[in-house]
């Protein structure tokens, strides 16, 4: 296991290199810079542009730039400064906005993950039925949907028809007007209560199946137990005088989860369906019922087992695809996250901020498959890393 950790790791830095030097190149090979952008006056003279440019960098021959900025990243840690927010760092930049693509983006993929799975594992135990015809024609039109028309009318009848939700944006601007509280703190903080509340459930789930034999009684348990962790939470922000400024940033973020995790669902169901179909004719499923034992054992302990190793792979390489789905998303929904931030980088020829965006992506694809790796090992004990 050390042996294979340590060759991946290597082959992840050598990846990574190899990616961010391309990303760069590329980055830069594009017509115009900052300057052309930040000075478009023609009446501006030459010297005035030259003399930005030599603040910025840009006047030293590319490959010194190359050199500059590789250095700089692997033995600093230092992304550069963002040319369109100077002087601000590029990595204060991104960290303010990184864990709004990632609450939105995780959100819409367990959420997605958790309904597709369930209801793809049941039709295929029930199938030949009305309801999985319908659930499969739901499935294949919202795997297939054009995204953005589909965003674009979640929000015009949610939002504007209906009036459920805001209409774009991260906030209600007049409600934080005067507010004693920064709506990155109380970001911040629903974020911290999720993890600390979901680390309990964890913890509290491995106890009940050490305790509890049973499989019935420990879903039982696990569904009570989820309740008093959902209760707690919204008892503790109930009593909380940021209450109010809380539920207006979830109020913002429960349409584009929810949009976001409706078309992921159908490509999540469809894929569960089939390998639990496929599973099913497996020996083992067929000596299991010769044993006599009962269908939910049969269905979860077995098979849903099985079946969740390419759905558990197409789970966690989903966050690879945080830049590229968030520039869609955030646009149409105005959250200010990294898709949005990337786009608006690209726009001004901010070339630091866009690689900066860029190498997040790269090393959340790297460390995705790392972990699918380590995923299949674990839901197969057939599977063995030498």
């Amino acid at each position: 296991m050390l042996k294979f950790f340590i060759g991946r790791l290597v082959q992840m830095v050598i990846l990574f290199v190899v990616f961010l030097s391309i990303v760069w190149l590329l980055l830069q090979l594009m017509p115009g810079d900052i300057s052309d952008t930040l000075i478009g006056n023609p009446d501006i003279p030459m010297s005035v542009r030259l003399e930005l440019k030599a603040r910025l960098g840009l006047d030293q021959p590319l490959l010194q730039q190359y050199i500059t900025y590789i250095t700089n990243f692997f033995f600093r840690f230092d992304m550069g400064v963002s040319f369109s927010r100077f002087p601000k760092d590029v990595s204060a930049v991104l960290l303010e906005a990184l864990p709004r693509t990632l609450v939105l983006f995780l959100s819409s993929t367990l959420f997605a993950f958790w309904l597709g799975f369930k209801t793809g594992k049941l039709i295929a135990w029930r199938r030949g039925g009305r309801s999985e015809q319908f659930l499969i024609v739901s499935g294949v039109f919202l795997q297939t949907v054009f995204y953005p028309w589909f965003a674009i009318v979640m929000l015009w009848l949610f939002g504007f028809v209906f009036g459920w939700f805001p209409i774009g944006r991260f906030i209600t601007a007049e409600l934080w007007l005067g507010a004693p509280f920064e709506a990155n703190d109380i970001f911040g903080r629903l974020i911290w209560t999720v993890v600390i509340a979901s680390v309990a459930y964890g913890i509290a789930r491995i106890v009940i199946g050490r305790v509890a034999k049973d499989l019935v009684t420990r879903e039982r348990l696990a569904m009570l137990l989820g309740l008093l962790v959902v209760a707690a939470v919204v008892g503790y922000w109930a009593v909380n005088p940021a209450a109010k400024f809380a539920w207006d940033i979830v109020h913002h973020t429960i349409l584009p989860v929810i949009t976001l995790g409706l078309v992921a669902f159908g490509a999540i169901m469809l894929l569960t369906r089939a390998s639990m179909l496929e599973t099913l004719g497996e020996d083992y499923i067929l000596t299991a019922r010769a044993k006599g034992l009962p269908d939910n054992v049969i269905r979860d302990r077995h098979a849903a087992r099985n079946a969740m190793l390419p759905v558990a792979t197409s789970l966690v390489l989903a966050l690879s695809f945080v830049i590229g789905g968030g520039i869609v998303t955030e646009t149409i929904f105005s959250w200010p996250g990294m898709g949005l931030l990337f786009l608006q980088a690209i726009n001004v020829s901010d070339i630091p901020l866009a690689v900066g965006a860029l190498a997040i992506t790269g090393v959340l694809a790297l460390v995705g498959h790392l972990v699918a790796d380590v995923l299949y090992a674990v839901l197969d004990p057939r599977i063995r890393i030498a």
